[in-house]
């Protein structure tokens, strides 16, 4: 008996395998030294307790320590906010304040403080929220071992997403958001084709990680209607007197 010895072959389409396609930067080569290069931005500084700190560069500066001249009600006129030693402050009954200059998606710097000694519980405390568009809320809540309703304390997206984790420092401190948000888009007919999305960070640590809006947050569960692409930045109006500093915005470009 003639044992005849073979090596296994796999099946062509086993050993076939298609080379996955090239992955190119859109100017089309890799490592070219002569694409575009990034523009420079000297970084910016951070703040302390005491001391507001630096925007980088090329951010647009919302408040400028001194006047709220970027500012105007959303009733129309100035604001009429009380501008303190390098903050200002939320005066009850005043109304909500919004900037002049429309914006679209950005990276967004705000501090805030809510009032010490604290006053109230729940949502009844140091109460204020940061629109982006005018439409879609943060949260800004005295969450600082005060018990709410999870997509209502700081530095949820309000009324949709909890945040992550409870991040907030006592009462009367210096907190910070910082935000990447982009705005919706919508089609000739005004359909929606791409909602709105937000990634927070809050006093540094990750609370809402690219959550997708599910639509205005003035009201409950209310859809999408269409809007320009740039609208305000507001401050909302919660008759708590919550303190506000070194707010600045750098515009995202269309990619």
């Amino acid at each position: 008996m003639n044992v005849t010895s073979c090596t296994h072959q796999a099946p062509t389409s086993e050993v076939q395998q298609q080379a996955p396609p090239s992955v190119l930067p859109p100017w089309g080569v890799q490592h070219d030294r002569n694409a575009p290069q990034p523009p420079v931005v000297t970084p910016g500084e951070p703040s302390t307790q005491t001391q507001a700190g630096k925007p980088p560069s090329d951010a647009i500066v919302l408040f400028n320590g001194k006047d709220l001249s970027n500012w105007e009600s959303v009733n129309g006129g100035p604001a009429e906010w009380k501008v303190e030693k390098g903050d200002f402050a939320t005066v009850p009954g005043k109304g909500d304040i919004r900037t002049k200059q429309a914006f679209g998606d950005c990276q967004l710097h705000v501090e805030w403080a809510s009032p010490n000694p604290p006053h109230g519980e729940d949502q009844d405390r140091g109460n204020s929220g940061v629109y982006l568009q005018s439409l879609y809320e943060v949260q800004v809540l005295d969450s600082y071992q005060s018990p709410t309703y999870p997509d209502g304390q700081a530095a949820a997206i309000y009324g949709q997403y909890a945040p992550l984790v409870n991040a907030c420092r006592p009462p009367g401190q210096w907190q910070s958001y910082d935000i990447v948000f982009h705005g919706p888009r919508f089609n000739a007919a005004g359909k929606l084709i791409r909602p709105a999305t937000y990634t927070l960070f809050h006093n540094d640590v990750l609370a809402q990680d690219h959550v997708t809006v599910l639509g205005r947050t003035d009201g409950e569960h209310e859809p999408y209607e269409q809007t320009p692409t740039k609208l305000p930045l507001k401050l909302q109006d919660h008759n708590h007197p919550v303190r506000f500093r070194n707010i600045w915005i750098r515009e995202i470009p269309e990619t």
